[in-house]
């Protein structure tokens, strides 16, 4: 549970450029590694010299990138982009070859001659949710994201003929190749076995260990998921709305390159396995004064929410299904929001209830669960960039608290087991199905977004995920000689 207690000897890790270049100097780092993401998320960089970096460099920024090549960004036209980077996120990279010692940071996107920030640069628009967060009234918002991802021994697939496809997954773990001294991991039943069946204990440990003592990402627990063919989930501890999106792109850096380390492979990818579990990530969040929490009400006997809390929510579901194109930015991510998996597929809030899309979770009652309060979303997968991700979910619950949106009543029963005449009298939706059918509702539904996603933003994020969907629709599957072929 990323948001109930505060470890011990957590010290906040922030630096200026002075101490950056200074630690650059007694280090004997060699390279700086500068990092950022595409639209869709997926992580970027540009490697400089350490005699390239000084103090001026955080100020002027440096100009290594071609935006007219970065997906989402640019045209050829006009394309000369900075990169400044964010000295609170300098930390020297743990593995790779050490004769040429490197660190990174994470950087914001600026346009070149000082025409100032980049509209569609992923970390600007969690910066301006930040903002919006502050102008409403609150000084911080909390998150907590609980990322799950799978770690396979191969990978392969083949899509380059027009006249067949393939993919193939291999696992120690799993229920049809378990080998060696490992027992099989059957399909559903991969929560929190112990080695010698959890094969990955040790991977995972590792992981951890990097993300805190390398990068200052703090966690709080790791464990198996429960799919088989080695799921994990590393729980990593509450932060502010920018450093956490930070510690997220951190944590699938780190979770793919300690697996290529071990010659294994992980993937965020939502849904690689037909039949089990997908991965998931609840995102949990909170907004704060000062030191208190705004969703605590120790007089609210449902689950001691307050009445701020419940319009953040109301916002939550008002948006939900114009939020998944953000949250749930994939062809696959479809395959997730099915029924019986264990992922939301209708719009409903409850407390402790995990058939719904948004729940308050109650590990603690009274006092004692006044950090704890959060609203816990559970749409969202691994495959979302978590800057836009986060923004967007701050975003839907802002509107909900300025238009004092009524979530209405919670669902207290198993959602997937209700009948859909008992739905529609409860008043729960279905998220989308698809993610045109997403697209569609965030065409219909964004002014939610505006002024802190830019209208290019929104309309870029709408044309790759449309190219995306299309790409995949044009093309036959083996499934489909399956059910077709003889028709």
């Amino acid at each position: 549970m990323p948001f109930d207690k505060t470890p011990k000897g957590l010290v906040p890790r922030k630096r200026t450029p002075k101490q950056v270049v200074d630690e650059v100097a007694s280090k004997g780092i060699r390279f700086i590694d500068l990092q950022f993401t595409d639209v869709p998320g997926r992580s970027q960089h540009v490697t400089i010299p350490y005699n390239m970096l000084d103090v001026e460099t955080f100020k002027e920024g440096v100009p290594k990138l071609d935006g007219s090549s970065i997906k989402g960004f640019a045209y050829i036209f006009d394309s000369d982009m900075l990169l400044l980077p964010d000295p609170s996120t300098f930390a020297v990279i743990p593995w790779g070859d050490q004769r040429f010692p490197t660190a990174r940071m994470i950087c914001d996107v600026h346009w070149g001659y000082e025409k100032g920030r980049f509209s569609r640069d992923p970390r600007y628009v969690a910066q301006k949710a930040e903002a919006a967060v502050r102008a409403a009234g609150f000084t911080e918002s909390y998150w907590g994201p609980e990322m799950e991802f799978f770690v396979f021994d191969s990978v392969t697939w083949d899509i380059a003929s027009p006249f067949g496809s393939s993919h193939k997954i291999t696992s120690i773990e799993s229920a049809h190749e378990a080998r060696g001294t490992n027992f099989p991991i059957r399909f559903k039943e991969g929560y929190y076995p112990t080695p010698p069946s959890d094969t990955l204990q040790d991977y995972r440990s590792e992981v951890a260990y990097h993300l805190d003592e390398s990068f200052g990402v703090i966690n709080d627990a790791h464990h198996h998921e429960v799919a088989t063919a080695g799921q994990c989930e590393i729980n990593l501890y509450r932060d502010t709305l920018t450093p956490g999106a930070d510690s997220i792109l951190t944590y699938k850096y780190v979770i793919k390159n300690v697996a290529a380390n071990r010659g294994l492979i992980a993937t965020v990818m939502p849904k690689p396995i037909f039949g089990d579990n997908a991965s998931g990530m609840h995102v949990s969040s909170s907004l704060w004064k000062g030191d208190r929490n705004s969703f605590y009400d120790e007089s609210d006997e449902y689950a001691n929410l307050s009445q701020i809390g419940r319009y953040y929510i109301g916002g939550l579901l008002e948006h939900s299904r114009a939020i998944c194109a953000i949250t749930n930015p994939t062809t696959n991510s479809y395959r997730r929001l099915v029924p019986g998996y264990e992922a939301p597929v209708f719009v409903a809030w409850s407390r402790g209830n995990r058939s719904a899309n948004i729940r308050i979770p109650l590990h603690y009652k009274g006092k004692s669960g006044m950090k704890g309060k959060r609203a816990e979303f559970r749409t969202p997968d691994p495959s979302a960039n978590t800057y836009l991700a986060f923004a967007a979910i701050v975003s839907a619950g802002l509107d909900g608290i300025k238009k004092k949106i009524d979530p209405g009543d919670p669902v207290n029963e198993d959602i997937y087991e209700l009948t859909p005449q008992k739905r529609k009298q409860l008043g729960v939706r279905e998220l989308p199905r698809s993610l045109m059918e997403s697209i569609d509702s965030l065409k219909s539904d964004s002014s939610f977004l505006k002024g802190v996603f830019s209208d290019d933003l929104i309309d870029t994020i709408i044309d790759l995920e449309t190219q995306n969907y299309n790409a995949v629709a044009a093309r036959p599957t083996p499934y489909e000689f399956y059910l077709y072929f003889d028709i």
